[in-house]
């Protein structure tokens, strides 16, 4: 118990001294976004057992699978921490357990699971009473099946075969998780939820809570006696099983075997592309982060066609090279303090040849993906291939370019721990690195897509252009901040911490840099662009092409569950809704004035040296 404690102190003092700057921003992004899911969870607690129990495997797998995508979930406190005090691998798991209850993921998923004593309070009070011990079994499984997932992904990452399956399972999951709304409207088709799902869901570890409540309600003592005890057990396995592995984490960096074939490049582009090119096919998280892009894109793709839909199947090339520009964004952030090389080295054109790199691992993939199965689904030609050859140009033009101009801290290769995919200290900003690029990387080609879908071919004419366009543009701004503040970047590698901003004052100006706003316009923009989203395309453009299709598929869209006098005017308002949101955060940056220089209150100063 004295050791639990101690880390929860500890873990608590770590998150109020972090919680400041752009990490506060992502943080309450991501409390309001689970805040909203644990509200819903919540109240389909009223639609019954079966929903509930459904919804609940939802919350497992993202607990199981989230980390893959989040960089290795939440490790505050890391068992290598404690490597030198000798504490016994169950102690040291346990005080590990304990310490993960504090944060805000734990407290959103014990809101949503207070479903369970929603759907308890409807059947008696003998079932609300029994949802309280099992709401928090349930919170125990999932947060240790998270822990145990994670360690278990850390292992596979040590081998090739390991790496590749381990991307493909998180590639699958996510992108089903993703396309959610087929399920639904696999749902709708046939009635509700079949009783085979519910059935299912029941078994599950996520399930365990609502059979021990629904048996409580029935006065089936027995069963319920079954179901917490075997939530116990489980806890107790997962428990052992996590602590087992705690023993296996090493703090050696992992590559795949290879051979030692010399590089003979003659030119200092063609030594940085075969670098890349070792780099690709060798590190075992870029080879995780490749196959978990080509996972997601073809399972993404190939979703709709649980409902008979295969005009999504061409679209998987394309899904496919922007999940990979967006994985990769972080390109000399991920290469740790090795960054000196370039630095020391002028005029060794690393930006074109990363770029080079890059576009010679994803190109021939994503080509093969997208005339494949164009063919199979019989797509537009025209469209598909402007849409490929815009995206890739514009990936490998973001690539380096987020890289130099947000450039995230990472973990020298050779120092990674026993979680190979936490490469950096931010999860926060890598994820919203993330989905930036997802955004940026898919506007590039909006012009050239539109033009195909309108013209034909002259698209794809069109897209050949934009897409070098932004290779070389994009490139050439890389490769001029590389030069021009490559020392800065250096610094901020080797010390994890960025240089000082001005913090902007009320006064109207410029548009004012991010991480130059104050701390709650900051919070505020952050949750404008998460959030604005959700009313603009599932509540507003989607079901409006929904009615001007002539369907009437519900789902979880709100309009399409009123009457008809009211659906167009509710999709309006939705639309309306998304956009003043999104104005919101861009407006904000425009009422800011960057005042006197001084340093960033979200930031510690630096005491000189003597």
């Amino acid at each position: 118990m004295a050791v639990a404690l101690t880390m929860v102190q500890m873990k608590v003092a770590v998150l109020r001294h972090s919680m400041s700057g752009q990490r506060a921003g992502f943080v309450a992004i991501g409390a309001v976004t689970g805040l909203v899911l644990a509200g819903a969870t919540i109240w389909l607690g009223l639609s019954g057992a079966e929903v509930l129990a459904a919804t609940y495997a939802v919350w497992m797998l993202g607990w199981i699978f989230g980390p893959a995508f989040a960089g290795g979930g939440d490790e505050t406190l890391r068992p290598e921490f404690f490597t030198l005090l000798g504490l016994p691998p169950r102690r040291l798991a346990a005080g590990l357990l304990v310490s993960a209850f504090v944060g805000v993921a734990p407290a959103i998923s014990l809101l949503a699971l207070v479903g369970l004593t929603v759907l308890g309070a409807r059947q008696g009070l003998a079932a609300a009473l029994v949802s309280l011990p099992a709401l928090v079994l349930q919170l125990a499984v999932f947060v240790l099946l998270s822990r145990v997932a994670v360690a278990l992904l850390g292992v596979a990452l040590r081998s090739r075969v390991g790496a590749v399956g381990a991307g493909l399972a998180n590639g699958l999951v996510l992108a089903l998780l993703g396309q959610i709304w087929v399920v639904f409207v696999a749902l709708g088709q046939s009635g509700g939820v079949p009783p085979v799902v519910g059935t299912v869901a029941r078994y599950l570890p996520s399930g365990w809570g609502v059979a021990a409540v629904e048996a409580a309600a029935s006065g089936d003592w027995g069963r319920t006696a079954a179901a917490l005890a075997a939530m116990a057990v489980l806890v107790v396995l997962l428990l052992a099983a996590w602590a087992a592995l705690l023993t296996r984490r090493a703090g050696s960096a992992r590559t795949a075997p290879g051979g030692r074939a010399p590089m003979r490049a003659t030119t200092a582009s063609g030594a940085v592309l075969a670098k890349e090119l070792r780099t690709w096919s060798r590190d075992l998280v870029r080879t995780h982060q490749l196959t978990f892009a080509l996972a997601y894109g073809v399972f993404f793709a190939g979703a709709p066609l649980i409902i008979g839909i295969p005009v999504m199947l061409p679209l998987a090339g394309p899904i496919f090279v922007v999940m990979a520009a967006a994985l990769s964004a972080n390109l000399y952030g991920t290469d740790g303090t090795a960054l000196w090389l370039t630095v020391m080295t002028p005029g060794a054109a690393d930006v074109r040849g990363r770029q080079h790199a890059w576009l010679l691992t994803v190109a021939p993939i994503a080509v093969v993906l997208t005339v494949a199965l164009t063919a199979v689904a019989d797509g537009s030609w025209p469209a598909m291939l402007a849409l490929l050859v815009a995206l890739l140009g514009g990936g490998a033009g973001l690539v380096p370019l987020a890289s130099v101009y947000a450039l995230i801290p990472g973990t020298d290769p050779h120092r990674r721990g026993g979680n190979p995919l936490r490469s950096t200290e931010e999860d926060g900003a890598v994820t919203g690195m993330v989905y930036a690029v997802l955004a940026l990387a898919s506007l590039t080609a909006v012009p050239a897509t539109v033009v195909a879908v309108l013209t034909g071919w002259p698209g794809v004419v069109l897209a050949a252009v934009t897409g070098w366009a932004c290779y070389w543009w994009f490139g050439l701004l890389a490769e001029r901040r590389l030069l021009a503040r490559g020392p800065e970047l250096l610094e901020t590698m080797r010390t994890g911490r960025r240089p000082a901003v001005t913090v902007a004052t009320g006064r109207p100006g410029k548009w004012t840099r991010y991480e130059a706003l104050p701390r709650r316009e900051r919070i505020i923009v952050g949750v404008c662009y998460s959030i604005g989203a959700l009313p603009l395309f599932p509540q507003g453009v989607v079901p409006a092409i929904i009615k001007l299709n002539g369907g009437d598929t519900r789902a979880w869209f709100l309009a399409m569950y009123l009457p008809p006098g009211l659906q167009w005017p509710t999709i309006f308002f939705m639309i309306a809704l998304g956009l003043a949101i999104y104005a919101t955060g861009v407006i904000i940056p425009f009422r800011y004035k960057a005042g006197e220089s001084q340093q960033n209150a979200d930031e510690p100063a630096e005491v000189p040296a003597t």
